[in-house]
């Protein structure tokens, strides 16, 4: 989606508000005892208060409002009355909706209470490197490049980059074009940041695996070496300088 009018800046931005702000409710209401349907119960709320509907439910049939991944999951878990979460884990919430015609998403990986499982330096160097991508987008930027200080980054920290899961478009759907904005530089990617377009930036960074696989419930996905995958995303508008981040209000980098 590229932005041409005021009534569209007006869409995009309660849209990405209430994103924001579902996930931000979402991650201070977990607590370890709880299912991750009882905290995707919570989000549904959220969002009908918004007036807002689930955009992966709407769009692709997912059973549930978001998407709650725990531990070695990397995305799109889906919520259930089994899944109990316990202090420690590594749990990640996926929230995208639709409001009004207009589409945005947003995501984040935390540490449920006490890090006793030792993720909060994966889950902090997921951040950072989003935010520093981020920073680095503008009208005209290769979106290789994006791609490749990402996987630098994350070479730095120690730890590998998931190639086959990227960011995207957004706007008047869940995913549109750039279809491909991937965590390493891909030289055949010639594609460029528009100024004024609408997209969704995503961090996939990874103690072990490099590929995401599917589990046969055809939804969550897992590495393909093990390991644990922190995931932070933000919907934002590429400008001339620095972006604009509409999902800013879910806290991710507080």
């Amino acid at each position: 989606m590229s932005i041409t009018s005021e009534s569209e800046w007006v869409g995009i931005q309660q849209v990405s508000e209430a994103v924001a702000l579902t996930l931000k409710q979402m991650r201070a209401y977990a607590e370890p005892g709880m299912t991750t349907k009882q905290l995707d119960n919570f989000g549904r709320q959220l969002l009908e208060r918004y007036g807002a509907r689930s955009a992966p439910a709407v769009s692709y049939g997912f059973p549930g409002w978001t998407c709650i991944s725990l531990n070695g999951e990397i995305a799109h878990g889906i919520p259930s009355d089994d899944r109990i979460m316990h202090e420690g884990d590594l749990v990640n919430i996926d929230v995208s909706a639709e409001l009004n015609g207009f589409w945005a998403d947003n995501g984040g990986s935390f540490v449920l209470g006490q890090d006793i499982g030792n993720h909060q330096r994966l889950v902090d160097a997921s951040k950072r490197i989003l935010q520093k991508a981020i920073g680095h987008i503008s009208g005209g930027v290769r979106i290789a490049e994006i791609g490749r200080l990402i996987e630098q980054e994350a070479k730095k920290a120690g730890y590998t980059v998931i190639k086959n899961l990227t960011g995207h478009g957004v706007g008047r759907h869940l995913h549109e074009e750039p279809h491909e904005i991937a965590n390493y530089y891909d030289r055949s990617n010639k594609t460029r940041f528009r100024r004024n377009s609408v997209v969704a930036v995503e961090t996939f960074i990874s103690t072990r695996s490099t590929f995401a696989d599917t589990l046969e419930d055809g939804w969550t996905l897992v590495g393909n070496r093990g390991g644990f995958v922190a995931q932070h995303e933000h919907t934002l508008v590429v400008t001339d300088g620095r972006p604009i981040v509409l999902t800013v209000k879910n806290g991710i980098w507080d």
